[in-house]
């Protein structure tokens, strides 16, 4: 909601009276103060967006109440105004944040237009820094859910790296959190207000990841019909994650070393060099000193890469954090599906600990998502565990198979819909056609 509350410190009664009935017929809501003094008790108390103050007050000056207010409100304008302006208290004033300077008389068609420009500007601030406060809460080191020694000191670690430019190595088996760790590092940085760009180097075929990463020129190659910005120039000014970067090719990572050293790169078909300004922080579930060992990673990258390395914990290491991350995806998927589901009975939380979790995080995450779906109160109890594996394979734990999963996870929820199919593509989030052609690939009558 605006906020459209304004202040004006002046000691000229007549003049602050006229100014408040004008402003108030405008829409706004207007305290007024006759001096400093009584001008930060109203601030104290009242949430303003912008301030109307004049220079000469009868117990200070207003350059320097300005320099108060954006010391302690930062986010709240302030408009200067005086009946003796000088271009050097207009400079002053300006120099020290304020939004605009009046001299009386000569202003007074200026006031409403230039009130409203302030206030829009200070709305727009607050509606800024609302969303950052938001996109830390959600991709910030509070998303890390966990308080067990292991990750609090891999939390740790990328809280200092974090405001550096420094290339980060995360290693950690999949499932363990690589990417949010990722995220929360960037969130972190003074990149935070640019893009953070995420490219898993395993799920994009080889002979296309060049082309992806760094772009190509129009007629460069067959099908090339105009030119293409590369991942690596999206992410300009802010942070480049390259998942599963042992899935790299031994010609690509010569390229990718080039670029590491000099921040520069060239496009497919385009002989001139582009320069990019960007953080680099790479994943992998790989052993690399072993990968190079077989040849299959270069030595000099993995030392160009690991600058700073992170080492994240498996789910089996931090087995104390299972209640808190399953509460945690409880909630997430009791609002998804519009289910009052709010409790974990003791024998699922124990079934819980006895598991392996050789898929970490996310296979927990696939257990309650699985549970809150087929249970019918509102609690998750242990009959809502998956079943034990047989012949070695169980389709919700392995990480491996994913057309199983996705079919089976398609039954349930075919089943829970009565077989209605509309209802079954709500629950799934995607269209019916995405679900018909879904039931035909896997055979599903």
């Amino acid at each position: 909601m605006a906020n459209n509350n304004l202040l004006i410190i002046d000691d000229e009664n007549n003049l602050r009276q006229v100014m408040s009935r004008i402003l108030e017929l405008e829409g706004y809501t207007v305290w007024q103060a006759p001096d400093i003094r009584h001008g930060l008790r109203v601030l104290d108390k009242e949430d303003i967006a912008l301030v109307i103050s004049d220079v000469r007050l009868p117990d200070g000056n207003g350059i320097e109440l300005l320099e108060k207010i954006k010391t302690k409100y930062p986010y709240t304008e302030v408009v200067v105004i005086t009946a003796y302006g000088t271009i050097s208290d207009g400079v002053k004033a300006i120099k020290a944040g304020a939004f605009d300077y009046i001299t009386k008389g000569d202003g007074d068609e200026q006031i409403i237009p230039v009130v409203s420009r302030a206030v829009e500007k200070a709305n727009m601030q607050r509606l800024i820094s609302d969303l950052e406060v938001k996109l830390d809460k959600k991709f910030g080191f509070e998303n890390i859910i966990g308080e067990s020694p292991l990750l609090k000191a891999s939390k740790e670690l990328a809280a200092k790296v974090a405001p550096t430019d420094t290339t980060v190595l995360l290693l950690g088996e999949t499932g363990t959190g690589k990417e949010i760790f990722a995220q929360a590092i960037h969130q972190a940085s003074t990149r935070h207000s640019k893009a953070f760009v995420a490219v898993n180097c395993g799920a994009i075929a080889k002979d296309l990841l060049e082309s992806e990463m760094f772009g190509y020129k129009a007629g460069a190659f067959t099908g090339a019909i105009k030119d293409k910005k590369g991942l690596a120039e999206e992410a300009n000014h802010g942070t480049l994650f390259l998942d599963e970067i042992g899935e790299l090719s031994l010609d690509l990572q010569a390229k990718l070393l080039r670029f590491l050293e000099t921040s520069t790169f060239y496009k497919i078909g385009d002989p001139h060099p582009f320069e990019v300004d960007v953080r680099i922080i790479a994943a992998t579930n790989r052993d690399l000193l072993k990968e190079i060992e077989k040849g299959c990673f270069r030595e000099d990258l993995y030392y160009r890469l690991s600058a700073f390395t992170i080492s994240l914990p498996t789910l089996r290491d931090r087995k104390e954090d299972i209640k808190a991350l399953a509460y945690h995806f409880l909630n997430f998927y009791a609002a998804k599906v519009k289910k009052q589901v709010n409790t974990l009975e003791p024998a699922f939380l124990e079934g819980l600990q006895k598991l392996e979790y050789k898929g970490n995080t996310r296979e927990l995450k696939n257990i309650i998502e699985r549970a809150v779906i087929l249970t019918n109160s509102k609690s998750l109890d242990v009959n809502l565990l998956p079943p034990p594996p047989s012949n070695g394979y169980n389709p919700y734990l392995s990480s491996y198979d994913l057309a199983a999963i996705e079919k089976t996870h398609i039954l349930k929820i075919l089943d829970m819909a009565g077989g209605n199919k509309t209802k079954a593509s709500e629950l799934l989030d995607i269209g019916l056609t995405t679900l018909y052609r879904k039931l035909h690939e896997y055979g599903i009558e």
